[in-house]
């Protein structure tokens, strides 16, 4: 018993070390000068690393999932008689819940754990602690271009997504179900609100950008410099990033519809 209770002490004090620590790094990279020479070039370079090479898995799981929302969505309120809902059923689907939850876990698996494997070998190869001996920042220099570029990478993916899944829902509901276009596209526009539907999809996508990259940088600047410990770094960053996906969705869901 007292083993127990001196393992799960060991566990509660790391564990608010670790978010202590991870809080500490996150001001750190909020409060730096995002000014110095270069700082558009690397910004923009890692912004095709995390945003452009991750567009291919956007594009084609969002027509997948608007294909599927089409055809669940006909068998489902073809029964009660309400086909003219469909497009406001596939619109709000995407644009409320799964454009941005989708898109975060997307982008937590392609983007996020590459670049904790990537800071992790940069401290694995002690190229983080020879830019401290001449003076550079690995903060600054390192750490915020990469932010910044994955806290605008990701909505624009998302918005990308939730396209590309509505196109793809109306193509099927259109060509495969025959259904009318103009009826499709009426009801949806009715039904959808910028102020309800479209800004607070993106108000998440943002905040789940936020903490995305807080974690995989995290992970990726905290690891164990070996193979094992940058596997392990790379693991923990999608788990925990999924997890904080969920989580915040929830609370972000609670908070927009007023109930909290």
């Amino acid at each position: 018993m007292q083993t127990l209770l001196r393992n799960l002490g060991c566990w509660f004090v790391e564990y608010l070390s670790s978010l202590g620590s991870s809080g500490v790094f996150l001001f750190q990279t909020l409060s730096r000068s995002p000014f110095y020479r270069g700082i558009i070039k690397d910004t923009l370079r890692q912004l095709y690393a995390l945003g452009v090479q991750s567009l291919w898995i956007i594009v084609v799981s969002a027509v997948f999932i608007g294909l599927v929302l089409a055809l669940q969505g006909y068998h489902t309120l073809e029964k009660f008689g309400a086909l003219s809902q469909l497009g406001p059923m596939i619109a709000l689907s995407i644009l409320r819940e799964m454009g941005p939850v989708i898109a975060a876990l997307l982008f937590s698996g392609r983007a996020c754990s590459a670049l904790t494997a990537e800071i992790g070998l940069l401290k694995a190869s002690d190229q983080l602690s020879s830019m401290k001996m001449m003076g550079i920042d690995p903060i600054r220099r390192v750490m915020m271009p990469r932010f910044w570029s994955g806290v605008i990478g990701l909505p624009l993916l998302t918005m990308i997504f939730c396209a590309m899944a509505i196109l793809a829902g109306y193509w099927f509901a259109t060509h495969q179900l025959m259904l009318d276009g103009g009826a499709f596209w009426s009801n949806t526009q009715n039904a959808v609100s910028w102020q309800t539907d479209v800004k607070n999809g993106m108000i998440k996508s943002i905040v789940f950008a936020l903490l995305l990259l807080w974690v995989a940088l995290y992970q990726g600047l905290h690891c164990t410099p070996t193979a094992n410990g940058i596997s392990q770094a790379t693991t923990r960053t999608v788990v925990l990033g999924a997890l904080c996906v969920l989580g915040f969705d929830f609370i972000l869901t609670a908070l927009m519809i007023g109930d909290w």
